[in-house]
């Protein structure tokens, strides 16, 4: 699944492609997402695009009446395209833009969403997201205070969008690599030492992928269809057996809520 750095590179992608331009029409092939597309992007017609966000990981489309939703799901992406360029069959919504080119959304599994809302305070999918990773909001303090009493393993509450949005399975595992903890320990564990490092190393892991062009396991692609070159510098995401690049010991798998987490035993105390 996309997480955040993958989708902030998608914006980054597409930013310099729709901003300024005119939405003339919208393709919509398949509607039948994770939710149906919005009927006001089926009668989308001479739009300017004034900005492309991102909150967590959903793209933001400002438009004069109103703001296009965009979640990839679990295997979608965005491409810009020549508007000649023949859609493939997972190929289901267009923005044709007014330079020539589409915002091509692709998704085999059908798991993202396409929607619209006037406002993007009160919308249902944006309510109750915690504090951006990269913003100042989010810091030791912060999550000192939010560790208080919580005896959740550090790996899943990392990953809660309610305490900081954006940070998934494979950074969440890489962060704690880095700061040398390890995501069996309560939550409540954490030192004010430890909530120090762990913002900064959060941040810089963050970091460090956007400007790689985020991490490409399976389905990511960039804007322009390169894949992203973050998975070759992964300390421990998907390791499992292979040595610890730091001491040599084999990288550990395990389940927490559902999902596959990786450390070292060595290095992560």
């Amino acid at each position: 699944m996309p997480e955040l750095p993958e989708v902030e590179t998608s914006r980054r992608g597409i930013e310099p492609h729709l901003v300024g331009e005119t939405i003339l029409h919208a393709i919509v092939r398949n509607s039948r997402l994770r939710w149906p597309v919005s009927d006001e992007i089926h009668a989308l017609s001479d739009k300017p695009v004034l900005s492309v966000q991102r909150r967590a990981k959903y793209l933001l489309l400002e438009l004069p009446d109103g703001w296009i939703i965009i979640h990839l799901g679990m295997s979608g992406s965005l491409r810009i395209l020549p508007e000649e360029r023949p859609a493939e069959k997972h190929d289901h919504v267009d923005l044709v833009m007014s330079n020539g080119k589409v915002l091509r959304y692709t998704d085999p599994r059908r798991f993202g969403a396409w929607l619209w809302v006037k406002e993007l305070e009160g919308s249902n999918v944006l309510a109750h997201l915690g504090p951006e990773p990269l913003n100042e909001e989010f810091n030791a303090e912060y999550l000192r205070e939010k560790s208080a009493r919580k005896k959740t393993a550090i790996k899943p509450w990392l990953m809660d969008n309610k305490l900081v949005v954006g940070v998934g399975n494979i950074y969440a595992s890489e962060s704690l690599f880095a700061a040398g903890i390890h995501p069996d320990r309560a939550a409540q564990s954490l030192s004010k030492t430890e909530c120090e490092l762990l913002v900064k190393v959060i941040k810089a892991v963050l970091l460090r992928s956007i400007e790689q062009g985020g991490t490409t396991l399976k389905d990511f692609l960039q804007s322009d269809g390169k894949p992203g070159y973050f998975a070759q510098a992964l300390q421990v995401y998907g390791r499992d057996g292979k040595p610890c690049r730091v001491c040599g010991a084999p990288i550990i798998a395990s389940k927490h809520a559902q999902r596959s987490t990786f450390y070292c035993r060595n290095c992560q105390h």
